[in-house]
């Protein structure tokens, strides 16, 4: 029997502070409810792998190479310049949620503007 689940992809600057990650997936469960998994890209793991370890959520490594590939809602120039995506949250939400993952939304940033978060629903078989 195949199952729904909820990820939650994160993008963020160098100087994001755990808390300003903390308050955005809170947000995002606020909306959308509690979320299964975290994804990051992963030459951005350890923040996301301290929130993960904190909350009790696993943490999946999404590929950077992977990020350009990905079309996202958010066409944010920053993020194309840095990264090749839109949005670097969407895009690792997306990837992680698996084959036929949809995103719920746009994402969200957080109140200090140092983090960005967005929510993909996958299927686990």
């Amino acid at each position: 029997m195949d199952n729904l689940i909820l990820v939650a992809g994160f993008g963020f600057r160098q100087r994001a502070l755990l808390t300003s990650l903390g308050e955005v997936l809170d947000r995002l469960e606020a909306q959308f409810g509690a979320v299964d998994r975290l994804a990051v890209a992963h030459s951005m793991c350890s923040l996301v792998q301290q929130l993960g370890h904190e909350r009790g959520i696993e943490v999946l490594k999404v590929s950077d190479a992977v990020l350009p590939t990905i079309t996202t809602v958010t066409r944010s120039t920053h993020s194309l310049k840095a990264r090749g995506t839109g949005s670097v949250a969407e895009a690792v939400a997306l990837v992680a949620a698996g084959c036929g993952g949809q995103l719920l939304g746009s994402r969200l940033i957080s109140v200090d503007r140092m983090a960005t978060a967005a929510v993909a629903r996958g299927v686990v078989a």
